[in-house]
């Protein structure tokens, strides 16, 4: 583990008694055969040093005590330093190979999401859409009052955008960029503690190389977002034809008002957070509670995890 010799030659750099510390691990563990307890070393090495090989990964967690994470590498890293070894080399963390270019689906679906954002500014569209969406959700609101209506689309919308997010976003190449980042991060850490100024020059290099990662990450993260909005913005455009949302529109529904929790009766229209009107964030409130049980009940986790 290249990472763990140039962790324990960050901690014993110009620091003796460091120094003096590791060995003293290396020679109770047997040269990492066996585990160690704090109470075996506790009067040769400090509380402090003990913590700090802890927090820096050269002591994990064993059965009974700790253990050396690398016997080898932390010998190594005692030792005189090696262009192989040092924190200026590339990172470790391997990236998958394969292509996360977008399907012609994907693309097909982001032309379509971006020719629907018209349809919040330019009426006919939105007239168009509102008229076809009515077919199948215009019953709905005459068995239900429509604040029902729109916590029923609030929780469908909210299952498929879970759904989607979990299926079409890859958290192993999320989680793989997201270490290398890390990594890098660490070793610019380690290399300016230790003052070593053509290693931080690397890793500035390889971090400027890198970028390209971020594009990664955001090709991941939106490529999600695009199927979300292609099947949002309609059911928004509806809610927009039905309440009268714009200039020159109608109500096409009966609205009755609306009851929100800190605020108390409302019209559906009427602004209640600065620009923000009411039938928005009926619709938030309702969408957030039930994303979240959803999440919960699905077991469905969109968060990439680190190693």
């Amino acid at each position: 583990m290249p990472r763990i010799e140039s962790k324990v030659r960050t901690l014993v750099s110009g620091d003796e008694e460091m120094r003096e510390a590791v060995e003293t691990v290396l020679d109770r563990t047997d040269d990492g055969e066996s585990e160690v307890q704090w109470l075996d070393v506790k009067g040769d090495i400090t509380s402090g040093q003990w913590g700090r090989l802890i927090e820096k990964g050269v002591l994990v967690e064993g059965e009974a005590g700790f253990r050396l994470a690398d016997a080898e590498a932390t010998r190594d890293g005692l030792g005189p330093a090696s262009s192989a070894t040092d924190v200026s080399a590339g990172s470790d963390v391997e990236l998958p190979d394969d292509d996360s270019s977008w399907s012609s689906y994907d693309k097909g679906a982001a032309v379509v999401t971006i020719g629907l954002f018209v349809g919040y500014s330019w009426k006919p569209l939105r007239d168009l859409i509102g008229n076809a969406m009515d077919v199948p959700l215009g019953p709905l609101q005459e068995f239900l009052p429509f604040y029902a209506v729109v916590m029923l689309l609030a929780l469908a919308t909210g299952l498929y955008s879970t759904l989607l997010q979990a299926n079409l976003m890859d958290m192993d190449k999320m989680s793989a960029y997201q270490d290398r980042m890390k990594d890098i991060q660490e070793r610019r850490k380690e290399a300016k503690e230790a003052g070593d100024d053509d290693a931080l020059d690397a890793i500035q290099e390889e971090q400027m190389e890198a970028m390209g990662d971020q594009l990664g990450m955001f090709k991941e993260q939106f490529r999600p977002m695009v199927w979300i909005m292609f099947f949002t913005i309609p059911v928004f455009l509806w809610m927009y034809w039905a309440i009268g949302v714009g200039g020159n529109a109608e109500a096409h529904v009966t609205l009755n008002p609306l009851v929100l929790p800190l605020r108390g009766e409302v019209q559906w229209t009427e602004s209640v957070i600065g620009p923000i009107q009411a039938w928005i964030v009926w619709y938030f409130l309702c969408s957030m509670g039930f994303t979240q049980i959803i999440r919960k009940s699905l077991n469905i986790d969109i968060s990439p995890s680190s190693s």
